[in-house]
């Protein structure tokens, strides 16, 4: 592992600093001296641009790093999902949020409930989710999608727009128009990593707001693709939306995205090649 320093070049922060590759003991320091708590740093959830470790009195603390080509004035996620009281989000406590010259960077950490329960992870461990999960997903995807935010979801730490579902569509499928008629406010990273179950919690919001109808639905669609019988759930569930013209646009998108640099070797590209030609013969799909 390395140690940045002052000589950095210009690459972007999401690129330039893998919190998995580089250490940032000193930042885990200051956290842990500004909030008052001793954290679990053997046990940490360590991801390219996020840390999270248990505290010792019983709560979880979110590290996130957000270079300075990323401020964008619509704040952070986790502390603007708050008013998704309806959702099953963890109890937000206490954040702190501080410059980093020498990396060019902001920090941010944030204190929440500890949740218990375990992350789906992997579509096959999907499959076992009982009835009451489905319920409860279901619930909380409308509740979200009716709350307004003038905040603009960053799938991929990028805003989403109907330019950049256009050119992502039309780099594979050039001949393909692309309709993006419907908005509503969206997770923006919904996978099975970021569920829990068999009770339902929702993690990580920091990328959450507008985006065009169904690109939740649409992305763990697209995910459980390898699973035949759980993609076809996810479309049973979620109809409304991926069946309406902005949702068929959001499922080409993702099936689209991967297709532009996947091969065969790729777990989804066959299942997602075979769904974008449904979906391109069909608009109905």
């Amino acid at each position: 592992m390395t140690t940045m320093g002052q000589n950095d070049d210009g690459r972007p922060a999401a690129v330039r600093l893998d919190l998995r590759r580089v250490t940032v003991d000193d930042v885990v320091d200051a956290v842990e001296k500004a909030l008052d708590t001793r954290l679990n740093r053997a046990a940490g959830v360590i991801k390219r641009r996020s840390m999270g470790f248990a505290s010792d009195r019983g709560t979880w603390v979110r590290i996130e790093c957000r270079g300075l080509e990323r401020l964008d004035g619509q704040g952070w996620g986790l502390e603007a999902a708050t008013i998704l009281s309806q959702v099953p989000i963890p109890q937000w406590h206490a954040g702190m949020s501080w410059l980093d010259r020498q990396r060019r960077v902001m920090w941010r950490a944030d204190e929440t409930q500890l949740i218990e329960q375990t992350p789906v992870s992997r579509p096959a461990d999907a499959n076992a989710l009982p009835d009451s999960w489905w319920t409860e997903f279901d619930a909380a995807m409308d509740e979200l999608a009716g709350t307004h935010t003038p905040r603009i979801a960053t799938p991929d730490l990028e805003p989403i727009s109907t330019e950049r579902v256009a050119a992502a569509i039309a780099k594979v499928f050039p001949e393909t128009t692309a309709p993006v008629e419907q908005w509503t406010t969206a997770h923006a990273d919904l996978t099975w990593a970021n569920m829990t179950g068999p009770q339902l919690w929702i993690l990580d919001w920091e990328d959450w707001g507008q985006a065009p109808r169904g690109l939740d639905a649409a992305n763990l669609w697209f995910n459980s693709l390898t699973i035949p019988d759980l993609a076809d759930r996810i479309l049973k569930h979620r109809r409304a939306d991926l069946e309406s013209p902005t949702g068929h646009t959001m499922r080409l998108f993702k099936c689209a995205e991967l297709l532009a640099w996947a091969d065969q070797t790729e777990q989804l590209h066959d299942p997602a090649q075979r769904a974008a030609h449904q979906l391109l013969a069909d608009p109905a799909a």
